[in-house]
C-alpha cells in the first residue's frame, strides 16, 4: 500500500449518500467511488441512473436506497432497512461513511415566507440530517464496539472510525438574504455537527461539516440569472470566480478517510476565501 493510499484510501469501506443525482453530491459520491469505497445511494426513485451508473464503471458496488427525504417515516426505517440482516428483510450494509447532502432551498422575503416552504426546508436540510445521523451513528457505535477510541482497526473494533459528514453552508455563518429557512437549518446542521462530535469523537465516530461556499448549481440558479446579485457575489470572491463541484473532492476524501482521524467537531469552508474577505 502507498503512503497515499495508507492516508486516504477507501478500500473496503462503504459510504452512504444522500443527494448524489447531481450538483456537490453526486462528484462527492463518485470521489468516495475513486478512492475506493463501495457507495449506497439514497434517492426518491430508482428512475435516475446516471450515477449509480458511474460508480459502477469505477468497478465499485454501488446499490440505490428508495427513500424520500422529506418523507419523516421513511427516513427514520431508512438506517434498519440498509443495515438490517437479510434474514430480517434488511439489506445487511455495514456503513462507515455517511453523507448528509440532501437539501433544498426556497427563497422568499421573510415577512412572506410561507409556513409550509419552512416546514418542507427544515425537513430535509435539518431534520432529515439528524435522524440519520442519529440513526447511522447507533449502528456505526455498535458495529465498532461503542468504546474505542483507536484510530485504526483493532481486535475490538475491527472497522476502524466511523466517518459522518454534513453538508453546511455560507448561510451555517451568515443570514443570507430572502432564505431564512435554509439559514436556520444550515445553522441548525453546524451545532448538531457539534454535539454529535462532543459525545461520539471518544467511541469511534468521527462527526465533521463541509460548508460551500458560491457553487455553480442548479441550487444557486436564481442568483446567477440575477445580474445585479451574481457581480456581488463575484466581486467578493478572492478566487475570482464561482466554485464547482469538482471543488469538493478533496475535502470529502480527507474526511472520509483515515488522514482526518483527529479532526471532529470541525467544518471545512470550500468558498474561494468568501470568509476571509
Amino acid at each position: 500500500m502507498s503512503y497515499i493510499d495508507s492516508l486516504f484510501g477507501l478500500s473496503g469501506k462503504t459510504a452512504l449518500c444522500t443527494g448524489a443525482t447531481r450538483g456537490i453530491g453526486q462528484t462527492m459520491a463518485l470521489a468516495l467511488a475513486k478512492a475506493g469505497a463501495d457507495v449506497l445511494l439514497v434517492q426518491r426513485s430508482k428512475e435516475n441512473l446516471e450515477t449509480y451508473n458511474l460508480i459502477k464503471e469505477l468497478g465499485r458496488n454501488v446499490e440505490i436506497v428508495v427513500a424520500d427525504l422529506a418523507n419523516d417515516k421513511e427516513i427514520k426505517g431508512l438506517t434498519k432497512q440498509i443495515t438490517g440482516p437479510k434474514a430480517e428483510g434488511g439489506l445487511g450494509y455495514n456503513i462507515d461513511i455517511l453523507v448528509n447532502c440532501g437539501g433544498i432551498q426556497r427563497r422568499t422575503p421573510a415577512e412572506n415566507f410561507p409556513d409550509q416552504d419552512w416546514d418542507d426546508v427544515l425537513q430535509v436540510n435539518l431534520n432529515t440530517v439528524w435522524i440519520l445521523a442519529r440513526d447511522v451513528g447507533r449502528h456505526m457505535l455498535a458495529s465498532r464496539g461503542g468504546v474505542t477510541g483507536e484510530e485504526k482497526p483493532t481486535e475490538e473494533n475491527p472497522r476502524g472510525r466511523g466517518k459522518i459528514i454534513n453538508i453546511a453552508s455560507l448561510v451555517s455563518y451568515q443570514g443570507g438574504l430572502t432564505v431564512p429557512a435554509y439559514a436556520a437549518a444550515k445553522h441548525g446542521v453546524l451545532g448538531l455537527t457539534k454535539a454529535l462530535s462532543n459525545e461520539w469523537a471518544s467511541k469511534g465516530i468521527n462527526v465533521n461539516a463541509i460548508s460551500p461556499g458560491y457553487i455553480a448549481t442548479d441550487m444557486n440558479e436564481a442568483l446567477i440569472a440575477n445580474p445585479t446579485r451574481s457581480r456581488q457575489i463575484m466581486e467578493r470572491i478572492p478566487a475570482g470566480r464561482w466554485g464547482s463541484p469538482k471543488d469538493f473532492e478533496g475535502a470529502i476524501v480527507y474526511l472520509a478517510s483515515g488522514a482526518s482521524d483527529y479532526v471532529s467537531g470541525e467544518a471545512i469552508i470550500v468558498d474561494g476565501g468568501w470568509m476571509g474577505r
